[in-house]
């Protein structure tokens, strides 16, 4: 019976070691696609973007909370300009075993798109940020139809930066508003930008 279990356990851990293996994998074409394709950084340059190893500690299950009818604000921007927002929902979650929570926020311009009218914006620093990450936080997008029975998959391994990490002046980036620090070092997903 002893020997059953083992075999049992030993079957199990095989199974989660091929799943981390598969996302690892996906992860990876992932961020060579994200490198390829990059709209702002171009040629030999792209060298000089990396990520954190693919992780699936930070690939979350987060319990959504809709915040209805939720007044529109004013979010600073790199340029010291502001873009109207509002907060479409707040999330929580866990990381390491620390309950954690976020604003997630919908553009009123975006909004007024037919390609981007169900975006939503989920900015965010934490511990790393001005480290080992850009010092103006970094994003994550999410589309209202991820979110299912009160439910969203928020995978920090896909946090990337905003174009102000590549170019200063150009762009205008919204700065994650104070209440999305997070408590915690995320050591997932895009780091700071290296030129060489």
């Amino acid at each position: 019976m002893k020997k059953l279990f083992l075999l049992s356990i030993s079957f199990l851990s095989a199974i989660v070691s091929l799943g981390q293996t598969a996302y690892k994998d996906s992860m990876a074409r992932y961020f060579d696609t994200y490198i390829s394709k990059h709209e702002v950084v171009k040629g030999a340059d792209k060298k000089a973007i990396h990520f954190f190893s693919a992780d699936t500690a930070f690939r979350v299950r987060a319990r959504f909370e809709r915040r209805e009818n939720g007044e529109w604000f004013q979010m600073k921007t790199s340029s010291g300009s502001l873009q109207i927002y509002r907060v479409y929902g707040v999330i929580t979650f866990k990381l390491h075993d620390t309950t954690l929570k976020l604003n997630v926020y919908q553009s009123q311009l975006l909004m007024e798109t037919k390609a981007y009218k169900n975006h939503l914006f989920l900015p965010f620093t934490d511990f790393t940020t001005g480290n080992e990450t850009y010092e103006g936080g970094r994003y994550i997008d999410l589309e209202i139809g991820d979110i299912a029975n009160n439910e969203v998959v928020i995978d920090f391994n896909k946090a990337y930066n905003p174009y102000c990490a590549y170019v200063s002046g150009r762009y205008n980036c919204p700065l994650p508003p104070r209440e999305n620090h997070l408590a915690i070092a995320v050591t997932a997903g895009e780091k700071k930008f290296r030129e060489h």
